[in-house]
Parts: C-alpha cells; sequence; structure tokens
C-alpha cells in the first residue's frame, strides 16, 4: 500500500505575529484540509511590546497554536533571550523550539535536520549564532552511514551562499547574501526541501541534481524554497504548503526521477578561470540577465521580432490573418500562419469561425468574446493560425499573447477586476486562452487559488505551483495533456492530465460559492446567447477594451 504522505507548511520570518501566521493557517485548513505541521524558519519572536503581548497569550496557554509548530531558535542578539538554550524544549502548547542544531524525526518517519541562527563570526559564539563544531557535530553521524541518501527537509535561517548559480536569480543583493556554511550543509545533506528566510524575499529556485550525469548513479532532485517574512507589505510569499512521502518509504527508482527543468548542482560551480572573480568583482552567474518571467525567453535574440507601427495586419476576403514583411530586395512578402490539417472553429481563416464574436486582431493572436461567457468581459485569447497549446507557440506569437495579457489586466483594473487566465490542452485541438475577470471586492487571490487547489484535492488530482521563472515547456513537452492556471500575482498552478480530466473545471471553480457564486453557468452550453445578443454583447466589448487595445496603434 502506498505510504500516505505528510501534509506540511514551511513559514519564513514570523517576527512575532503568532495571531496573523496562525489565522492564516486556520484559512488554509479550513479550505484545504488538516496539516500534519508547520515549520518555522528565520525569526520566530519580535522585539515589539505588540508582540511579547502576543506571545504571553500562547506561553499562558489563553491561546493555543492551531497546528503542531516547529521552530528554529534566535537569529539576533535580541530574540536570544526567548529562547532557554541550546537544545530544544516545548515553548508553549503546539509549539516547539528545536534546539540550534540537529535532526527531528517525525512519526511518518519524515527526517528533518536543522540549524538555527547565523554563522559565528568568531568563538566564543554568541548564543544566536552557529559555529563549525556545531555542523560537523550534524553533518557527520548522518554521512557515516553507508545506507545515507540524504535527509527530507533542512531548515536554516540563513540562505546558502550561491544558490542562485546555474538558475533564476533572487530579488536580494546577491553579493551579500547568504553563507558559504550553508551552502556546504546543503551540498553534504542532499535535502529534497530546503527552506530558509532572514532575507524578506521569496525565491524559489529551480531544483536542482545532486549527482554528475554519466558520472555517478542517479540520485533525488533538491529543491530550495525561501521564504518572506509574515504580513510583509509587498504581499510577498511567506507560506509554503507541500505534501512529502519519507524518503525511506519511497520506491528508489520514484525517487531519483528527474524534472525537466533541473539544474546543475549550485554548490559544485568550478569557476573557469580563476582570475574571473577578481576581474568583475562578482561572479558570473551574477552578471547573467535574469531568468525571464514567463513562459518562455521573450528576448528579441530568440526571434521574437518588435511590431512597429510600420507594419500593417491585412484580412484576406476569407478572413485570413497576414503580416506584410520586406525581403532583403525591399519587396513585401506575406507570411503565412500555420494551417490546420482540417476544420477548425478557432483558425481565424476558418469558415467556421464566428467572426462576430472578435473583438481584437493582432498580427499572430486575435481577442474574441467567450461563447456562453462566465461574466460578460470573459474572453479568449487565441492564436490565429493553428497552436494546439501555449508550449507549442513560437516566441513571436509568446510575445502579442502577453500584450494582450497585459492590455486586459489594465482593463479589467480600471473596472475594479483582477483577472485569472486558464488553459485546458485535452481534447481541444485550437489553443484557448480564457481570461476571467473576477471583482476585487468578491475574493482575494489567496481564495482563488485556495479554491483551485481544493477542488483540485476533491477531485483526487493535485496541482503543483510552476515556480515563478519556469518556462511552461520545460514542465509540459509538446504533445503533453495538461491543465495550467495563472493568477494576477503571477503565481502559476499546473496539473499534468493523466486521464478523465473534467472538462469545465477552469469554469467550475470560478462559478462555484466560494468565488463568483454562479454555479448554473459553469456549463457555457447553460449561458448560450442569441446571435443578436453576441452581436451587441462584442460590440459593447470592443467599444469600451478600444482604449487599452495596442492593434489600433499600427
Amino acid at each position: 500500500m502506498e505510504e500516505k504522505p505528510t501534509r506540511v507548511l514551511a513559514c519564513g520570518d514570523v517576527g512575532g505575529q503568532l495571531n496573523a501566521v496562525f489565522s492564516r493557517v486556520q484559512s488554509i485548513q479550513k479550505k484545504a484540509g488538516q496539516f500534519d505541521l508547520l515549520l518555522c524558519v528565520g525569526e520566530f519572536f519580535g522585539t515589539t511590546p505588540e508582540a511579547e503581548a502576543e506571545w504571553q497569550l500562547y506561553k499562558t496557554g489563553a491561546k493555543k497554536a492551531p497546528i503542531h509548530t516547529y521552530v528554529l531558535g534566535a537569529a539576533s542578539q535580541e530574540t536570544a533571550k526567548k529562547f532557554p538554550g541550546a537544545d530544544g524544549c516545548e515553548l508553549a502548547e503546539n509549539i516547539t523550539y528545536l534546539g540550534r542544531r540537529g535532526v527531528f524525526t517525525g512519526v511518518s518517519g519524515l527526517q528533518i535536520a536543522y540549524v538555527s541562527g547565523r554563522e559565528a563570526p568568531q568563538e566564543p559564539a554568541p548564543a544566536h549564532c552557529y559555529t563549525a563544531k556545531d555542523l560537523t557535530a550534524l553533518v557527520a553521524p548522518l554521512t557515516s552511514s553507508s545506507k545515507f541518501r540524504g535527509v527530507d527537509i533542512l531548515l536554516t535561517s540563513q540562505w546558502p551562499r550561491g544558490v542562485w548559480h546555474y538558475a533564476n536569480n533572487p530579488e536580494v543583493n546577491t553579493k551579500f547574501c547568504g553563507s558559504s556554511s550553508v551552502a556546504n550543509l546543503a551540498d553534504k545533506l542532499k535535502p529534497r526541501y530546503h527552506f530558509a528566510a532572514l532575507e524578506g524575499a521569496h525565491y524559489e529556485r529551480l531544483p536542482y541534481r545532486n549527482h554528475l550525469i554519466l558520472q555517478e548513479n542517479a540520485q533525488h532532485v533538491s529543491r530550495f524554497i525561501a521564504l518572506a517574512t509574515v504580513n510583509n507589505p509587498a504581499k510577498k510569499k511567506y507560506l509554503y504548503a507541500f505534501n512529502i512521502v519519507p524518503m525511506k518509504s519511497m520506491d528508489p527508482t520514484e525517487m531519483v526521477k528527474q524534472p525537466q527543468d533541473v539544474t546543475e548542482n549550485p554548490y559544485r560551480r568550478v569557476p573557469k578561470d580563476k582570475t574571473e572573480t577578481l576581474k568583475t568583482g562578482f561572479s558570473v552567474a551574477e552578471e547573467e540577465e535574469p531568468a525571464p518571467q514567463f513562459f518562455f525567453d521573450l528576448s528579441k535574440s530568440q526571434g521574437g521580432g518588435h511590431r512597429g507601427r510600420g507594419r500593417k495586419r491585412h484580412l484576406d476576403g476569407d478572413g485570413r490573418g497576414r503580416e506584410r514583411q520586406h525581403d532583403g530586395d525591399g519587396h513585401q512578402q506575406p507570411r503565412r500562419h500555420p494551417q490546420p490539417t482540417g476544420p477548425c472553429w478557432f483558425c481565424l481563416a476558418s469558415p467556421q469561425v464566428e467572426k462576430h464574436l472578435v473583438i481584437s486582431i493582432g498580427s499572430h493572436c486575435y481577442l474574441a468574446l467567450a461563447k456562453g461567457g462566465l461574466t460578460p468581459h470573459h474572453v479568449l485569447i487565441l492564436p490565429i493560425g493553428h497552436y494546439q497549446s501555449v508550449v507549442e507557440l513560437s516566441s513571436e506569437v509568446v510575445e502579442e499573447m502577453e500584450k494582450y495579457k497585459s492590455a486586459l489586466t489594465s482593463f479589467y483594473k480600471s473596472k475594479g477586476e483582477r483577472c485569472v487566465v486558464f488553459e485546458r490542452n485535452y481534447r481541444s485541438q485550437h489553443l484557448q486562452l480564457q481570461v476571467v475577470p473576477v471583482p476585487l471586492d468578491r475574493c482575494t487571490t489567496d481564495d482563488i487559488k485556495d479554491a483551485f487547489t481544493v477542488q483540485a484535492q476533491e477531485q483526487q488530482m493535485e496541482l503543483m505551483e510552476i515556480p515563478q521563472h519556469t518556462e511552461l515547456k520545460q514542465i509540459a513537452p509538446p504533445g503533453t495533456p495538461y491543465f495550467y492556471v495563472e493568477f494576477d500575482s503571477g503565481e502559476k498552478l499546473f496539473y499534468r492530465i493523466r486521464k478523465n480530466f473534467p472538462l469545465q473545471f477552469g469554469r467550475e471553480v470560478l462559478a462555484s460559492e466560494a468565488l463568483l457564486n454562479i454555479p448554473t453557468r459553469a456549463d457555457w452550453k447553460e449561458c448560450k446567447q442569441s446571435r443578436e445578443e453576441e452581436e451587441a454583447s462584442c460590440q459593447r466589448l470592443r467599444d469600451d477594451f478600444k482604449p487599452y487595445d495596442f492593434a489600433w496603434e499600427d
């Protein structure tokens, strides 16, 4: 029988805001069910009188943490007095201090290694610091066993130095961020998940491998996640939820599977030239451009040409979109869009397409009113040429799709709405990017995200969070059936469809009581309008959207 996964929440610097974090945890548990434990990295306690008053309520038992909570020790002199010593202990009911360093093994066999505080600048170490001896005492007993493959989770307050090499860049000053000792520790312990805080930033690194390809046996990948401070004004992510089956219970072949977006190990990076750091003052990895924020690299060097005012769109008599481009001799050459092999309802050139629903036509994409839409502003972004999914698009089509998304975001914002974008690449032959506005006063982005997660779980599906800089095509090669949803925060959830996916899933979640509360509109066939009503709705939306429509500029 398959091992039941442990459900874990990880949290960044609480900073004494216990009511805020526990209230958020309760809200998550109400929607997504009970979690087994909460792991807090960074500074758990605050230094203000308000933080002290909150803590007293939990310390005296007037309030109780709603989940088994495990915290790291102090990361500053000011909070060190809150902890009785280097050894772990219970601080209040359901709140346990793990200790300065050690290994905690849960009842399921989940192995959690941890180091509290900051690296000591000198000996003797202050109470809020760890030393090289602490790290050796932690690592030696684990790695001395011939059976050691790694730990399930590593908790440190400090970031590992250089974790960003080979990957997406974090929003921190990489010249001064992190500890080399923590990097060395992470390299030796090979955690499947490594959490850290203290930098006030949220950063999910692409997974990295723990072996050299073709030189060592395959090993599991590691994921590093840094979390922000609780209730930070920029609304950066401070809570991370995940399910994990302990390593000791996993099938070895399952455990060493490598995801599409895996990178080299950042801690084993060897400079090509020993003088490179001296010459530049920072490493080559820090000189590189940050990874793009969206699906693909949209840089001009990758073929994403700029649509300037000089380029005109032409619509042939049969509705076929065409671009005029100059060849080397200055003659205009029409560039044809990809064509379907058979009839298609969504290719703009197709006789089947319902052109009265078209709102805007660009060079590569067009915007159409959704048939039987959830709301009057529910639209589709579609490629003019025949593409089945986002992962098959050329960079220039993606570039224009992004422009439409951006224009719609501004348009909805002017109406007091935020947009949710989703795609179902399953039992569909032409890409349809559904864009649905949700009134800002109805629910938060987190509410929408939670609703998708919970409804997926109810249908035995697990939506995976895509790291911010990961391209969709890295996770889903062309031909892979999938469902994908993106929120206005930039967060994205992905599900690889195995079989029997509910076709109306995206609409059902948005129409649910928790969100738009229009359950009768979950199926588009139940919301059909007459042709006259559709034409009138489309004309209203076309006029309304016109100030935001970049296609009118050309």
